[in-house]
This record gives C-alpha cells, structure tokens and sequence, in this order.
C-alpha cells in the first residue's frame, strides 16, 4: 500500500488531526460571536475554547487504547503524552500567558510616562483554564467515538 494511503488509513493519526482541526474551527466562531470580527490566528493558535492540543492526544490516546490494547506499551506512552500536555496547558503555558499580560500593562504604563519602549506585544492566549481543557478532552473523546 502506498505511504500517503498508509497515513489516511491510521485511525490515531486521523482522530488526532480532525480533533485538532474541529477545535480550532470552535475557537475560531467562538471568537468570531464574541468579537464580530474574523481572526485568522484563532485558525492556528494556541490558547482559547477549547483546547486543540488536549482534543488532540486525548483522541490519540482512545484510538491508540482501542487498537493496541490497554496493556499495550504504545497505550502507556500515549498515556504519558496526554498527562505531559494537559500539565503543560493549564501549568507552564498558562503561567506563560499570564506573565505575558502583566508585562503587556507593565509596557503600556511605560509608554504612556513617556519610555521609548518599542516591543510589539507579548502573545497572552498560550494556555488554558481548566474549562478549556476539559472541553478539548470531551471533544476528543467524542471525535475518538465517531471515528473507532
């Protein structure tokens, strides 16, 4: 079988890519209601409702359960990834996006007493809240579901 069939007819793989895809598509007409105005970077970018990367390796991990097996040692690394990127997104890249607010402000203030700060603005969606993450994870069980 040719290696691009190959990749179409992994299960994983394609629960993955359409998770990651459905909840940019979310983010993107969630932020689209909210602000009545179309923002490409919700298209590819990291931060909102809901998570992608946590839609993303949850599918990953229920396809993989399901095809390998629970016991399986594919299942315990798919396991592990899913723990590391949840971690991440409410953790560090939260923290991230937080730091990155106050500094923004820090800068404006700066600005504003006449400082001759010219740094374009830190990116403050990086990470998520719980809520968020929850509702990547739900997103990616429901894709896992429909495409098992």
């Amino acid at each position: 079988m040719p290696f691009i069939i190959q990749i179409f007819h992994n299960t994983a793989l394609m629960a993955a890519l359409l998770s990651w895809v459905t909840a940019q598509l979310i983010k993107t007409i969630i932020t689209l209601i909210q602000i009545k105005s179309f923002v490409p970077e919700r298209l590819f970018g990291a931060g909102g409702m809901p998570s992608a990367h946590s839609a993303t390796v949850c599918s990953l991990m229920m396809c993989i359960g399901h095809s390998s097996g629970l016991a399986s040692p594919v299942f315990a690394i798919s396991v592990c990834l899913f723990a590391v990127v949840i971690y991440d997104a409410m953790g560090v890249r939260r923290a991230a996006g937080e730091q990155a607010k106050v500094i923004n402000r820090m800068v404006d203030i700066m600005e504003k007493e006449g400082s001759e700060i010219t740094e374009k603005d830190l990116k403050e969606y990086l990470g998520h809240t719980p809520i968020e993450v929850l509702a990547g994870v739900l997103l990616g069980i429901l894709v896992a579901l429909a495409i098992m």
